[in-house]
């Protein structure tokens, strides 16, 4: 599935460094930051920088590179640095300040897709510096073929997750579409493909980590920056936000203390030195904080993150999830606008966020008669292990195969089915759903699981996903979404009766 390469297994550093820390076998230097993969499109190549460029990244030397215009410019800016920030007055400004309020947002509805179990583990060591000469992505792999399988006659199912790059995506992989034959499924396809994030989206989010991780490795030299989330995983839009995970030590950080510590002098850094690029940096103070930002060059909201490597390792699940069938990605992403339109997608309000959603939709086509998709904690086991090292991550599912499944329904039946699992056959007061397990389960008697409404199995560290749906009023709102969406697309078979597609497609 990815290519085998004998590169990036290896650590680029000599024995010396192995023996003084165990921070190089667990994060050795030639992980990609951003862990980025070619994007399934059909549009041209989208080349983004010149060739020094590509050879200055790949070096490491980001520094010397010479000033390069892009071929798209989205607004005439560029990045730079105004005036340096200091680390001390960052420290003292954090701590010294009255403590602000939550943003008015509930503790509940903040970056729940990343929320790691160890988030309270208070564990405060010094990591080992990356040597300079180190820090760059690992080498651009080879590029491999998908692989056709032919099953009974059945026509050649690609499905294969794409082999990850580094940071530009020259060769654009393409994967087959699956079939529409009717006017529901063709509108499906439609918004899919109008909608997918495309190479040059990813590509702006890239130049702005690599500014990013510039910046901060001024201040903490071992870091790492990684874009994470939907960017990533295959579920992407347009208009996709930008996940980031800070890694700063192979241990976990209080994220109560620790982290907050880290993020505002983050922050600080963002609203002084880099505040020529960096919009409107918001330290917010959750269970798992982040700093919020706009970048003014790409035109993207970012969330930054300190150690949740969570993230990291949910975002290679769902994408091979997202790659193994080819009806998934459509589903997901009509199911993710759906939600949007409808206003039970924003967990700051109280409903859904976009992760629970993508886990919904898994979860219904694992659960099938004829399963569309298997459990890949249960297959492979050995590839999604939640204690593997982070180097190995986004290389150990390269071995999965397409899921070919006897299961032949289109893309507007499946539709339909998935809102009539969730108005009509699930058990919302006594199952959770569990895509780790590829069916509903009881729910836990943990105080997490109790007095919720929507119980959602985070696949590695088991948490909650839904858990900023604590309230009756947007439970049964919800709920009622999906009876009427469920009626009125069997009745009407048109997905413009639940969602204006143009509407859905301008906004992207």
């Amino acid at each position: 599935m990815f290519p085998n390469s004998s590169n990036l297994g290896r650590p680029p550093f000599s024995p010396k460094y192995q023996q003084q820390s165990t921070f190089f076998t667990k994060i050795p230097l030639n992980i990609p930051p951003t862990l980025l993969s070619h994007q399934q499109i059909i549009v041209p190549p989208f080349h983004f920088r010149s060739a020094v460029l590509s050879r200055t990244l790949l070096s490491g030397n980001i520094e010397a590179a010479p000033a390069v215009t892009p071929v798209v410019t989205l607004q005439p800016m560029t990045y730079g640095s105004v005036s340096p920030v200091s680390t001390s007055d960052a420290l003292t400004s954090f701590q010294g300040r009255k403590r602000q309020s939550q943003q008015s947002l509930p503790d509940d509805a903040k970056r729940q897709r990343i929320h790691s179990r160890d988030s309270d583990t208070a564990v405060v060591t010094q990591a080992v510096p990356l040597p300079e000469e180190h820090r760059r992505s690992f080498p651009a792999s080879v590029s491999v073929l998908s692989p056709v399988l032919h099953a009974g006659g059945s026509p050649a199912l690609i499905g294969y997750v794409p082999p990850l790059q580094d940071t530009l995506f020259l060769d654009p992989t393409e994967t087959t579409l699956p079939v529409a034959n009717d006017k529901l499924s063709q509108q499906v396809l439609e918004l899919f493909q109008a909608c997918r994030q495309q190479a040059s989206d990813l590509d702006r989010k890239e130049l702005c980590r690599t500014e990013l991780q510039r910046e901060i490795q001024l201040i903490f030299p071992q870091s790492r920056l990684f874009l994470v989330g939907s960017s990533l995983n295959g579920f992407g839009t347009r208009t996709s936000d930008g996940d980031l995970c800070l890694v700063v030590k192979e241990e976990p950080v209080n994220q109560k203390t620790e982290a907050r510590r880290i993020l505002s002098i983050v922050q600080k850094l963002f609203s002084t030195k880099l505040s020529s690029y960096i919009e409107r940096p918001q330290l917010i103070r959750a269970k798992v904080p982040i700093v919020k930002f706009r970048d003014k060059v790409s035109n993207v909201d970012f969330d930054l993150n300190v150690n949740n490597v969570i993230g990291i390792r949910n975002t290679f699940l769902l994408r091979t999830y997202a790659f193994i069938e080819n009806r998934v990605r459509p589903l997901v992403l009509v199911v993710k606008k759906w939600a949007n339109f409808r206003e039970i997608n924003d967990a700051s309000r109280g409903t859904l966020n976009s992760y629970s959603l993508v886990l919904m939709v898994l979860h219904y086509l694992q659960t099938l008669p004829e399963p569309i998709l298997p459990s890949l904690q249960k297959n492979y086991p050995e590839c999604f292990d939640p204690t593997m090292q982070l180097y190995l991550v986004h290389q150990a599912p390269r071995t999965i195969p397409p899921y070919i499944s006897k299961n032949g329904s289109s893309l507007g039946d499946l539709l339909i089915g998935f809102f009539k699992y969730y108005a009509t056959e699930f058990d919302w007061s006594h199952q959770m759903i569990s895509v780790r397990e590829a069916k509903a389960i009881a729910r836990p008697d943990g105080i997490e699981w109790r007095n919720k409404f929507i119980c959602v199995e985070e696949p590695f560290d088991g948490t909650n996903t839904a858990r900023a749906v604590h309230e009756k009023q947007k439970f049964d709102m919800i709920r009622d979404e999906f009876a009427q969406a469920w009626r009125l697309l069997q009745d009407k078979k048109d997905l413009d009766c639940i969602l204006p597609l143009k509407a859905a497609k301008q906004k992207r």
